[in-house]
């Protein structure tokens, strides 16, 4: 087919953005033919809380990539709209995560539907925000009247695609690795990148940082006299996204600033096998979620996770089998990180993490959409 991905990609930073990229090479390796079209602006600066929107690296894949779209600029939809029309693809793929995309994507999918050769699809990463805002609901609504159906990748997702548009047609297709980072490296090797002391042992938190994700219920875990006890470090890793006093705030009451490896920065992809190869836990302790790119990430590396019982990461993460899920409360946290050490379970959940890993291939992703083609 002649396929069009629309949604975030290089040079544009994030999971999204890597998510669009490998999507198309997956759609590539299956003979298809594919271009992204992505954003000449995709948030006004003022409304990014990151430094930069953009990526440091170079691009790895062989991808045909257009900046056309301006989020915010209706005439531009126009154009783009026209454009679209134009190529006549046989399948157009719009990545859905928050409202604020609904007015720009389902104007431009709304003139594609009068394309008869056209069909429209969805791909959910989430379909209600994580820090919801008034409008948020008719916004999609407007988006989604639009597609003729959706991929959603966690079953919390689905169920709020049904709540939201019940006669929708769907399918399920969980959220593939993200291999995008490549091979695996010694645990020396990823701590001598990161200047870290091989004698202790460290856990990750990995990604930008908002109320959402939980950063505060891991702190205030690691302050348990069981964790902090000078043989484990935490490694913060991501920009934050709000203000940081509160999270300094607990790292001071608990004595944690030794044990606290803090870097606040977008880390970019070429270093991300260093942080995820030199760690023996990937921990989410997350508020509010449907599934997670860095579950994906981890799984690719063979890391044992630990996330909390919300939205679609228990889906994602089998408890006791690749890691654990728990209340996302800070003693439930504290009480399997000591079961994870006391009980030295590493190499337990990475037989684990090697088994349940097999689920999450590109080749399903591809063969999930190529069936909602053909059903719609």
């Amino acid at each position: 087919m002649k396929i069009t991905i629309i949604g975030p990609a290089y040079p544009y930073r994030g999971g999204i953005a890597l998510f669009s990229n490998r999507l198309a090479e997956a759609l590539m390796d299956a003979g298809h033919e594919v271009k992204i079209v992505t954003f000449k602006m995709q948030y006004p600066s003022f409304l990014f809380p990151g430094k930069t929107q953009f990526s440091s690296g170079a691009l790895t894949q062989k991808l045909n990539i257009v900046r056309s779209i301006n989020s915010i600029n209706p005439f531009n939809w126009i154009k783009v709209g026209k454009q679209l029309k134009k190529d006549e693809a046989d399948l157009v793929i719009f990545k859905y995560w928050m409202p604020f995309m609904a007015p720009c994507f389902g104007f431009i999918a709304k003139q594609l539907r009068s394309t008869k050769k056209t069909k429209i699809l969805a791909l959910l990463h989430n379909l209600v925000p994580h820090e919801k805002r008034i409008g948020d609901e008719k916004l999609t609504r407007f988006f989604l009247k639009r597609m003729d159906g959706c991929v959603v990748m966690s079953k919390s997702v689905m169920a709020d695609l049904i709540r939201v548009d019940p006669e929708k047609p769907h399918v399920f297709s969980p959220h593939p690795l993200y291999d995008n980072f490549g091979v695996s490296i010694s645990r020396s090797t990823a701590l001598k990148a990161l200047n870290l002391d091989p004698k202790f042992n460290y856990l990750l938190f990995f990604g930008i940082i908002r109320k959402y994700k939980g950063l505060d219920l891991l702190l205030e875990a690691f302050g348990d006299s069981r964790l902090n006890n000078g043989s484990i470090k935490l490694i913060v890793a991501g920009e934050f996204y709000e203000d940081d006093a509160p999270y300094m705030g607990i790292i001071e009451k608990h004595g944690l600033k030794d044990n606290v490896i803090l870097n606040g920065s977008f880390i970019p992809d070429e270093e991300v096998v260093n942080y995820f190869c030199g760690v023996d836990m990937v921990v989410q302790p997350y508020r509010n979620a449907t599934q997670s790119g860095v579950t994906q990430i981890a799984y690719h590396f063979n890391k044992p996770m630990l996330v909390t019982d919300v939205g679609g990461l228990n889906e994602i993460v089998p408890h006791n089998k690749v890691g654990y899920v728990v209340k996302p409360k800070a003693e439930a946290v504290a009480d399997a990180l000591v079961d994870f050490y006391a009980n030295s379970r590493a190499a337990e959940f990475i037989v684990g993490v090697e088994d349940e890993k097999k689920k999450y291939a590109w080749e399903k992703m591809v063969g999930t959409i190529e069936m909602l083609y053909k059903d719609v």
